[in-house]
């Protein structure tokens, strides 16, 4: 059995894409990758199919990682079914998310991703868009997904055998 995490931000080409490849990377850093699926989308379908931003991947890049093989996707309907976690990048996003579901989704699908930021507060829950910034902000925002999703891959086993019961 495998546990499906989304990551959802505003057009799938910065922040949920950065965190994605991120998350990928910790889960084989944990021995968790045979047993995780990770996807990213954005709640607007104008960038589909498109590559990350270059700042983003640059940004990536130079930190290590490999951003060359994410496409911009569309998040629909059809990710509650298809995910077992979906995390938003900000509370607009959430709302995007929500405004789609089936049903009521259960809170425990739907998350905001600082969630698991031990550096966030409880208005201090988003990541920030870095789109209309230059390359501090999407440094400052990979930071805050490194240390994010840290403590996500820590809290998922926990998660998976949750979602088991």
């Amino acid at each position: 059995m495998s546990y499906r995490v989304a990551l959802v931000c505003l057009g799938n080409i910065c922040r949920s894409p950065m965190a994605h490849v991120v998350l990928e990377d910790r889960l084989v850093r944990a021995g968790l990758d045979d047993r995780v699926q990770v996807a990213s989308s954005g709640t607007g379908g104008w960038h589909a199919g498109d590559g990350m931003d270059r700042r983003a991947a640059a940004v990536l890049r130079d930190a290590g990682y490999d951003p060359s093989r994410h496409r911009a996707r569309t998040f629909t309907i059809d990710w509650y079914a298809e995910n077992d976690l979906l995390l938003a990048m900000d509370h607009t996003n959430r709302a995007d998310m929500l405004a789609l579901a089936p049903t009521v989704p259960q809170m425990s699908q739907v998350r905001m991703f600082r969630e698991f930021d031990p550096e966030a507060s409880g208005d201090d829950d988003e990541v920030p868009d870095p789109w209309y910034g230059g390359s501090d902000g999407f440094r400052d925002v990979l930071a805050m997904i490194e240390r994010t999703t840290d403590r996500l891959v820590s809290a998922l086993p926990e998660m998976m055998d949750s979602a088991r019961r």
